[in-house]
């Protein structure tokens, strides 16, 4: 009985010890990725810099080309609008699966192009029959099929 009890603190001395190595590797390769990206963030953060001052050289390269032909300010004010083209564009191209669909139907005439926020959808599309109204058609109750089931959307029992 008694060698069975140092057995047992023997295999909880290894447990300590292998969880102790476990622990230690873990954190060096961390340290080791985190290094890595972090040298990477660095020169991502150096080249928006130096394009940024690319751009910048761009803009005045720009208005001193139209500076020759038109006067100072209408050549900065050509160039101004030029960057917000570009600025806008870009803005765009950033959120591409952003433009929803507008609602099929708005009650009080058709939608509005943008919320007074700027965010989101203008309205939540209006469904398409209007329930315990008389005299509103009532849409088809029909079951869905296999294939319209989302096997990630949550399961409600009623």
């Amino acid at each position: 009985m008694e060698r069975l009890d140092h057995l047992e603190h023997l295999d909880k001395h290894l447990v300590d010890e292998l969880a102790q190595v476990a622990r230690e590797t873990i954190r060096d390769e961390l340290r080791e990725q985190t290094r890595r990206q972090r040298r990477t963030a660095m020169l991502y953060a150096a080249s928006g810099t130096v394009a940024l001052y690319a751009g910048a050289a761009l803009a005045l390269a720009l208005g001193l080309a139209l500076a020759v032909a038109l006067p100072d300010w209408a050549a900065a004010l050509i160039t101004a609008v030029v960057l917000g083209v570009v600025a806008y564009a870009l803005r765009g191209a950033a959120r591409p699966g952003h433009a929803a669909a507008p609602p099929e139907h708005v009650v009080g005439g058709s939608p509005p192009v943008a919320p007074p926020s700027g965010l989101g959808m203008p309205y939540p599309p209006m469904p398409s029959a209007t329930p315990g109204v008389p005299g509103a058609p009532a849409a088809p109750e029909t079951p869905p099929r296999p294939d319209d089931i989302d096997p990630e959307q949550p399961h409600h029992r009623a």
